[in-house]
């Protein structure tokens, strides 16, 4: 019990350690294992339809119609199952219970995340793979936490760790995975989170080396060739980028919003026939994102078919994420930037010619849309450095992010497309200062223990007992009223060291997975007294924390309260 309490103790802290590194590669590991099984999950539910995997382009005109309409209805026999109130899932969710819960996923989100996204993937939706392996990840090492009963501020750690892992095993790219949940999730960059969260990642990236092999689905891109003459051009794609991301945002979560009004069944039929109707009418526009940024890059079509290519993938994104079909949106973005770079590529071909040109500006734009929609310009960057495997590719990505960042921020006020949706949703994302500070700290980690449990508060016995201890031992005793609440006595002293008279304070129980944050909310109307950790018995105390050590942390920083 001491050994298990100390433990905890150490991970309360805001440090890193040994223990933590394990407990992540441990999360890495789980987090890893369930999006290859989401994958293999997808590939065997298209092999039963499909003589290839992913050969959408090839297939009927009934069957590219049909398959959306018979996924959104299975879709909608698991939502029956596992509960409606439950179908809130992706990235914007996760960051939500980062907030309320310290990453800590429900079990029945999860099972309509795996399943629902599965049917989705494999029946053409414009959905990609990332939200439910950022959710799945999520919700497999913070399961161990909790399983555990480390404290939060472990969890939420966890939870960051797996979601590396889960984008890791996804995409085979651990240090675009690393700076994403720094740059998106997290918000904030701390060594102690840091090195737990790379360790995760290079799991997660090991554990699908061995699985698939060393390659990724985006390696077809040849060796960059853009030269100090194109980077005029690459300024008006990024701006033009950055527009686009605009009108993406702007219509995904104005869908959402309108969409609210009406019942699951109706939004997902309608994103099944709005997904059959262009699947009929283009067909690469349903493929998976592998093949789909295969052709898009390597055919060679007219404009106006590229033109209309582009709208169908907006058109067929924006309608199955804002009707509410599970899935993430980081794989569609960068196959409209890809379209968008092919765009670009045709309409400046005529002045500067290159064998290339599609190739390279499908990577510009998968760097420029993924920056100014998700606005995390680090994260595009290490994406498309990673995807492509080419580190030529830096600088003239930054040049489009840039611009493209800028442009969509600055003159369309354009924000992070999950944050956006968050909003809509209504949905906490937010914290205060003091909040997310205090909750990078456990209790356990600040607690006193240095107390002693007395059975009279009379003020005779609790001087005797005050000079004996010279002050430096806590005085509680329990309330005659209700032996499981206790009350905490201080005492006044005066300037020589004389004790005038006692203070009562009535000690507020808090959990010992909490951290400072709950210890605060609990004392921060009085702004006075003190709280006391307890672990499962509440009338055992384990340590006594009072709102002055509280505040003595957030003006000093000190972890030794």
């Amino acid at each position: 019990m001491m050994n298990n309490l100390a433990l905890k103790k150490h991970l309360a802290q805001p440090k890193t350690s040994w223990q933590l590194c394990l407990l992540a590669a441990i999360g890495g590991i789980a987090a890893a294992a369930i999006v290859i099984l989401f994958t293999f999950s997808i590939k065997e539910l298209q092999s039963l339809y499909q003589l290839l995997v992913d050969n959408y382009i090839k297939s009927d005109v009934v069957s590219r119609m049909l398959l959306p309409i018979i996924g959104a209805l299975v879709i909608l026999i698991i939502a029956t199952i596992t509960g409606y109130q439950y179908l809130r899932t992706g990235i914007p969710f996760v960051l939500h219970r980062l907030k309320v819960a310290y990453g800590v996923m429900p079990l029945r989100n999860t099972l309509n995340q795996f399943f629902g996204s599965t049917l989705a993937i494999a029946s053409g939706f414009s959905v990609g793979r990332e939200g439910p392996a950022v959710h799945l990840g999520a919700a497999c090492s913070s399961y161990i936490g909790n399983k555990l009963g480390l404290p939060f501020n472990t969890v939420r750690t966890l939870c960051a760790c797996g979601i590396a892992a889960g984008i890791s095993a996804s995409f085979n790219t651990p240090v675009a995975a690393v700076i994403f949940v720094m740059e998106v999730i997290l918000r904030e960059y701390k060594v102690y989170i840091f090195i737990p969260i790379m360790i995760a990642a290079l799991v997660g990236s090991m554990i699908t080396h061995g699985v698939y092999g060393p390659a990724h689905q985006y390696e077809f891109f040849d060796k960059i060739e853009l030269t100090a003459i194109h980077y005029p051009i690459l300024v008006v794609f990024g701006i033009t980028l950055g527009i686009l991301a605009f009108i993406f945002n702007k219509n995904l979560t104005t869908l959402i919003q309108f969409a609210n009004k009406y019942s699951l069944k109706k939004r997902l039929l309608v994103a099944a026939l709005i997904t059959a109707f262009f699947s009929a009418l283009i067909p690469a526009a349903i493929s998976t994102e592998i093949q789909f940024s295969q052709f898009s890059t390597e055919f060679s079509q007219p404009m106006t078919f590229v033109l209309l290519l582009l709208f169908a993938k907006l058109v067929m994104t924006i309608t199955a994420l804002g009707l509410g079909i599970p899935g993430g949106v980081v794989g569609p973005i960068l196959v409209i930037g890809a379209i968008s770079g092919v765009v670009a590529a045709e309409t400046i071909v005529t002045f500067i010619p290159g064998d290339n040109l599609p190739t390279d500006y499908a990577l510009m734009g998968m760097a420029g849309f993924m920056a100014a929609t998700l606005n995390a310009p680090l994260a595009a960057l290490l994406a498309v450095v990673e995807l492509s495997g080419q580190l030529e590719v830096i600088v003239p990505a930054m040049l489009v992010i840039s611009t493209a960042c800028v442009s969509s921020g600055q003159f369309f006020k354009n924000r992070s497309v999950f944050v956006m949706q968050l909003e809509v949703q209504n949905l906490l994302y937010r914290q205060p200062p003091i909040e997310k500070s205090l909750q990078r700290i456990g209790v356990l980690a600040a607690m006193n223990s240095q107390f002693e449990l007395v059975e009279s508060d009379n003020v005779k016995l609790l001087t005797e007992r005050y000079l004996l201890s010279e002050g430096n031992t806590l005085l509680i005793s329990q309330s005659v009223d209700d032996p499981a609440s206790f009350i905490w006595h201080q005492a006044r002293v005066s300037e020589d060291n004389d004790v005038q008279s006692f203070d009562n304070h009535t000690l507020v129980a808090i959990e010992s997975r909490a951290t400072l944050a709950e210890a605060y909310a609990a004392l921060s109307d009085a702004r006075r007294g003190a709280v006391y950790i307890y672990q499962q018995d509440k009338s055992k105390v384990l340590g006594i924390l009072s709102f002055a050590q509280i505040r003595r942390f957030l003006l000093e920083g000190n972890t030794r309260l």
